[in-house]
């Protein structure tokens, strides 16, 4: 099973929690046990797991990322402006593959599916959900 999930960012950085979404895509699926991918669609945005009780965690993952690499210091700047953006969407990744365990996600309790902006506002960003299992 494979779907999209659809919807609009507001700044130019930041962390945008579809865990809801993506586990009514698991339970849609009627998998039991099997595999889930969540993958982002465009070239400065990731996937991230990462803790959901604090939003501090959010911001400080956003943080470190502009100190990491900051903005307008790279040769493809030069082009469009968002070289910082490319390049942190490369080592966050485009992906995360999370364990269906008895019908639910394998997530922990502290642990939540993060969609990274890099290069926002966007109108609409897409995030594709895939479902493995055996039935």
């Amino acid at each position: 099973m494979q779907q999209l999930i659809k919807f609009p960012t507001h700044g130019r950085e930041g962390l945008y929690d579809i865990t809801e979404q993506v586990a009514a895509i698991v339970a849609e699926s009627g998998a039991h046990e099997g595999v889930c991918t969540v993958y982002a669609q465009g070239a400065t945005s990731a996937i991230m797991i990462q803790e959901n009780w604090d939003d501090s965690v959010q911001s400080d993952v956003i943080d470190l990322l502009r100190k990491l690499v900051p903005q307008g210091v790279w040769l493809h700047d030069r082009q469009d402006g968002n070289a910082d953006s490319h390049l942190k969407a490369g080592i966050v990744g485009p992906s995360e593959t999370i364990p269906i365990i008895d019908g639910s996600m394998g997530l922990s309790t502290w642990q939540n599916i993060f969609f990274c902006e890099f290069d926002g506002p966007r109108r609409e960003r897409s995030v594709v959900v895939t479902v493995l299992a055996n039935r």
